[in-house]
């Protein structure tokens, strides 16, 4: 199973377009709980996004003497303090995401990037949805019995009758029991069942042969000349 991102994405969007002023984008916010709002330009491509981070950071530095906060803010905070519509107070390029993607790209993008939603856009850069952390996380609400049927499943295209493995999940968390012909078979196994979704965690309590090279008892015998 990996879930894609047109799965789990909302695909109602309160959207902003690039003149919208500061006053309605901050009534927005109030009336509809989110934390973000894409901003589209006229041919319904997603341009950028305006945050309540954005907002803030007028209402916080608006009153401030730019020579007692240039130096430690960087120049596009001290811009978005002046700002009075969207087009200026949006964070831009947008970070983007395809609903073909999935949800692990998704977690990915937003840890790596540190945003807490992302537009979900088509081929042409037309927003079809958006996407929140809480959407991502989700994935963890699988039960744990739908979880070890996947695990099973995939155990079972990689062993062969010599393998004994048996799987138990509990609050996510796998666990590896039983008996495996070698470590690498386990090194491989563990690491796919951790990019299942709603995995937590994988414990190996597997028996099996330690790493290293074979070893040989016999030795060679050459004929001399």
């Amino acid at each position: 199973m990996n879930t894609a991102v047109k799965d789990v994405m909302t695909s109602r969007v309160i959207w902003m377009e690039q003149d919208t002023p500061y006053a309605a984008i901050a009534a927005a916010f109030e009336q509809y709980r989110v934390s973000a709002f894409p901003v589209l330009d006229q041919t319904g491509q997603v341009i950028g996004v305006v945050s309540e981070a954005d907002l803030l950071a007028k209402l916080a530095l608006s009153n401030e003497e730019p020579g007692m906060i240039s130096g430690i803010l960087h120049h596009q905070q001290l811009e978005k303090a002046r700002a009075t519509t969207a087009g200026d107070l949006m964070s831009a390029p947008p970070i983007i995401i395809s609903p073909q993607d999935t949800v692990e790209d998704a977690a990915r993008i937003m840890y790596l990037r540190r945003v807490k939603h992302l537009p979900v856009v088509d081929a042409d850069g037309h927003l079809v949805g958006i996407v929140s952390r809480a959407d991502v996380l989700s994935v963890f609400t699988r039960t744990d019995e739908d979880i070890r049927q996947e695990v099973m499943a995939d155990v079972k295209l990689s062993t062969s009758p010599a393998d004994e493995i048996q799987v138990s999940v509990r609050d996510g968390v796998v666990t590896l029991y039983g008996s495996a012909h070698s470590s690498e078979l386990v090194d491989e196994i563990t690491r796919r069942v951790r990019h299942i979704e709603g995995v937590v965690a994988v414990r190996d309590r597997l028996d099996y042969p330690p790493p290293g090279p074979d070893v040989f008892d016999t030795i060679a015998s050459f004929p001399t000349d």
